[in-house]
């Protein structure tokens, strides 16, 4: 999932600090809109918008954490919405709700786990790509 790549750019302290924050800003939200799914792409996307022109290691990590919180919204939303509906409406649980819910918690484990990583690794300098994510911020965040 995650790849340390050859970044040949050696970022300032201050540079490393934001572009770890952009990763941290997503757990945080985590912890003030657990039930919301919005709450995290909202939290990531001001933190994106605050720190869009700064240094392109800046931009790049801040889009790169919000790529990935963008998918997360869809996986997230629609399984909150279909629990919804099982509580407040005529659904019933089913073998394909709990397979969703159960394919939810992986994905949002796996990407907690990479997003505490990258939070590490980055603000030591280190420039980390995820296997999906990092090619397509290539595409979408230029020097």
């Amino acid at each position: 999932m995650i790849t340390e790549s050859g970044f040949n750019y050696e970022p300032h302290e201050h540079e490393a600090e934001k572009a770890s924050n952009s990763y941290l800003m997503s757990l945080i939200a985590i912890i003030a809109g657990l039930p919301l799914p919005i709450i995290n792409l909202i939290a990531t996307l001001v933190f994106y918008v605050g720190n869009k022109k700064g240094t392109y290691f800046v931009r790049w990590h801040c889009t790169q954490s919000l790529l990935s919180q963008f998918s997360l919204l869809f996986i997230n939303s629609f399984g909150f919405w279909w629990t919804i509906s099982i509580i407040f409406g005529s659904e019933t649980i089913s073998n394909n709700y709990i397979s969703y819910i159960m394919a939810v918690f992986v994905f949002n484990l796996v990407d907690l786990i990479a997003t505490i990583y990258t939070a590490i690794n980055v603000r030591k300098g280190i420039h980390v790509e995820w296997w999906f994510y990092g090619p397509l911020t290539n595409l979408t965040c230029k020097p």
